[in-house]
């Protein structure tokens, strides 16, 4: 229960956002949701006048479709032939009187008696407002169909009777297809409609936006509520329920966290006689606590295959993702690559440090002492039942500092993000999950395999455990076989599996001269045969070194294969003048430190990647002016054309 709680009390945290509409990125609209509403679609709107007659109707964009509307318990989670009306706004076969006349079907009672009845009650009670009242008087007289279809809204057959679904016989009488069988995804009958007020003398609120109609309904249906019991979240007595809202994800999910409407099967029998024995729950608690679950999902929540990731603070809801780098970048970290002064982990984890309790201290500003951070993943087996599959509570301070730990040990050396200009920068730091998941089952990964690697490194960057190795392996094994994927993409999977065996290593980006760890010298061989080939093709030929193309190979029989890159090295080594003993030097440097025993086929472990990473920075990267002098021009070309690599 710990987790509805937090969604509650976030919900009490955030009343001023209550009903403000609010935009995604899309540009579709939410709000944080009245308690006893919902949102529907809705393709027609009618208005009508103070004095309840009908003043005109249209059809709706789809950009307006989604409409704030109130809801009972029932009408929530109504499904099949139950005749459960919405308190104001609903299908045509409910507020329609003129229904049945019109040919419209029905199996048992009529549904629009249940609905004006229930409207009744609430345009009659103490808690009405005059726009409720307009629209009762309307709806009373029951001649909706007839208007919408003097409108041109609605249309009907050659025997007066309403055209369920669009066909070419209908064109002698209508034209051409009528815009409401392009709006409404099913059958005419089942067209959503929402009303109005429509008034020449002043501007009033939409009704379906007006506060003063939430209040109305959720003072007038707090009345109705059924008996109290203790509430497990709050442990208030409290009028409770059985019945908790859906459309978690989006409008059309139907999936609900909290259910035990199976009397027949063994949802809670043979433990409980009834559901509100296994647990027991507020309305107010429930109404609460998934509005806020809904509009925290709309505003920051990532979905990927239906599984939401979630993270958000209970005093201040907009809090640092796990599951990105951008925003961690974003507070001003150092991402180009004139701007690093230093390639080691302190450093970064200082800068790190700095930006992340300047973030924290502002959100301090509007908190107390007792801040929490609150991280849950949700997902859903069949389309009706849907499952927390992780949920931690953790004080912020504490998540900040994990945050800290892990963008500054899995860290390395990328250049596969671009600024506002669509330019490469470079930047020091943690990969995103996503791009774990792509560096390790390929960029055509489905969204299935990265929700679940994204759900694996959750324990990796909230708890500090390991990376799982089934990841880095595969990880290492793609980063060694560049000649299967692109220039860039090879490229983008080599720092991100670097940052992975990194996490573990502790190794910096830099050249680590004294470190004599055998795959890491290999890499350094690696890293030199591929610049020294690169430095001798022309600027113009993109095509891989022999190092490159033998990479697999050699990370599994490494003696055997660098005598095969020794030997496809030397048709080059004319073509390079001076420089030759600039790169000669630097092998025997790095062969001169592997032990005669180990200079053998035992494959490497993923350290040699690190190895390749790093030499291959400090030959492009370090200026090398006595050896290299006069070859300037050459070198930046083979600059470029490594910075090339990530535009092709």
């Amino acid at each position: 229960m710990n987790w509805l709680l937090n969604l509650y009390e976030t919900y009490e945290s955030n009343l001023d956002r209550v009903g403000v509409i609010e935009k995604k990125h899309n540009d579709r609209e939410y709000t944080l949701l009245p308690i006893s509403h919902t949102t529907q679609n809705a393709q027609i709107e009618v208005e009508v006048t103070e004095q309840g007659d009908f003043h005109s109707a249209r059809i709706l964009d789809k950009n307006e479709f989604s409409t704030l509307i109130p809801s009972t318990e029932k009408s929530a989670s109504r499904a099949g032939s139950v005749i459960s009306p919405y308190p104001l706004h609903d299908k045509l076969s409910y507020v329609a009187g003129d229904f049945v006349a019109y040919g419209g079907k029905i199996k048992k009672e009529e549904p629009f008696s249940a609905y004006i009845q229930q409207l009744e009650g609430w345009a009659t009670s103490d808690y009405a407002t005059s726009k409720v009242k307009s629209i009762y008087r309307y709806l009373s007289k029951r001649c909706l169909i007839k208007d919408l279809v003097d409108m041109s809204i609605l249309y009907l057959d050659a025997d007066q009777k309403l055209i369920s679904t669009w066909d070419k016989k209908y064109e002698p009488i209508h034209g051409e297809k009528p815009p409401i069988f392009t709006a409404v995804p099913g059958e005419q009958e089942s067209v959503f409609i929402r009303f109005n007020v429509y008034s020449p003398d002043k501007v009033l609120a939409k009704v379906w936006e007006d506060k003063e109609v939430y209040d109305s309904f959720v003072g007038y249906y707090s009345q109705l509520l059924g008996e109290e019991d203790i509430c497990y979240v709050t442990g208030r007595q409290l009028p409770s329920t059985d019945k908790h809202a859906n459309k978690i994800r989006n409008s059309g999910d139907k999936a609900k966290l909290i259910s035990a409407n199976d009397t027949s099967g063994f949802t809670f029998r043979g433990r409980f006689a009834h559901s509100h024995e296994a647990a027991s729950i507020s309305y107010e608690v429930s109404q609460k606590a998934h509005n806020a679950l809904k509009w925290l999902i709309n505003r920051q929540g990532k979905v990927m295959e239906q599984r939401v990731f979630l993270v958000w603070g209970n005093d201040e809801p907009s809090i640092l993702n796990f599951t990105e780098n951008d925003n961690i970048f974003a507070m001003g970290l150092p991402s180009k690559a004139k701007e690093i002064k230093s390639h080691t982990n302190e450093e970064f984890a200082f800068e790190l440090a700095k930006a992340l309790t300047g973030y924290a201290n502002t959100l301090a500003v509007k908190s107390n002492s007792k801040a929490k951070v609150n991280i849950l993943v949700l997902d859903s087996a069949t389309t009706g039942r849907m499952a927390v599959i992780y949920y931690r509570n953790l004080d912020k301070k504490l998540y900040f500092e994990k945050l800290i730990h892990w963008h500054s040990t899995c860290v390395w050396l990328h250049r596969y993000r671009k600024d506002e200009q669509g330019e490469y920068l470079q930047f020091w730091g943690a990969p995103a999950t996503k791009d774990i998941a792509f560096a390790a089952y390929g960029s055509k990964a489905n969204d299935k395999l990265v929700k679940g690697l994204m759900e694996r490194m959750l324990p990796c960057i909230v708890d500090g455990q390991n990376i799982p190795q089934d990841i880095v392996r595969s990880a290492i094994n793609r980063a060694s076989n560049p000649v299967s994927m692109d220039k860039w993409e090879w490229e983008k999977t080599l720092s991100v599996t670097c940052a992975l065996v990194n996490q573990r290593e502790g190794y910096n980006v830099a050249l680590d001269k004294e470190n004599m760890d055998r795959s890491y010298l290999f890499g350094r061989l690696l890293a030199i045969a591929d610049v020294m080939e690169r430095s001798a093709l022309d600027k113009d030929e993109k095509r891989s070194t022999n190092a490159i193309r033998y990479m697999n190979a050699f990370s599994q029989h490494p003696e055997r294969t660098w005598r095969t890159i020794q030997n496809a090295l030397q048709p080059h080594q004319a073509r390079l003048g001076k420089r030759l003993s600039y790169y000669s030097n630097m092998i025997d440097e790095v062969l001169h430190k592997i032990p005669f025993n180990e200079f053998n086929n035992k494959p490497l472990t993923g350290k040699y990647l690190l190895g390749l990473s790093s030499q291959r920075y400090e030959i492009y990267h370090n200026n090398h002016k006595k050896d290299l002098e006069g070859n300037n021009d050459n070198k930046e070309n083979n600059t470029l054309d490594m910075n090339e690599q990530q535009k092709s």
